[in-house]
């Protein structure tokens, strides 16, 4: 095979494996997460009430979700949506004992709801 049949060969497989893989990523639901971010505190720092939080959505496909410091104090239970620059919404409910959970510096992990056919595993961990 020359250069040019490589790359025509490898353009066609490109145009038809990235639509794809689009309509299979948003398909059906999720219980499982994507890799977290770096730990950005090494030393054992992670302080909610402090730093705020760091959230990971499972299958993720433009959705976003910012729990802030304040909210985190606050305590109360608050329903997010998370669209981002999905094409479509999704909301994750944070209740009141998941707050405490952060304040005390935990992880919490959460479902979305089923909205467009599927769910996305939500975590919220401490900065």
């Amino acid at each position: 095979m020359d250069r040019k049949t490589f790359i025509e060969r490898s353009l066609s497989f490109m145009l038809i494996a990235l639509p794809s893989y689009g309509l299979v990523s948003c398909s059906s639901s999720d219980d499982s997460s994507d890799n977290p971010d770096p730990d950005p505190n090494p030393n054992g720092q992670a302080n909610c009430l402090d730093n705020g939080t760091l959230n990971t959505i499972g299958s993720n496909h433009g959705h976003s979700l910012t729990v802030t410091t304040a909210d985190v104090q606050a305590g109360a239970a608050k329903t997010y949506s998370i669209q981002g620059t999905s094409g479509h919404d999704h909301n994750v409910t944070l209740s009141a004992a998941d707050f405490t959970q952060l304040q005390n510096n935990n992880t919490v992990t959460v479902s979305s709801t089923n909205d467009d056919g599927h769910t996305h595993s939500v975590t919220v961990r401490c900065a």
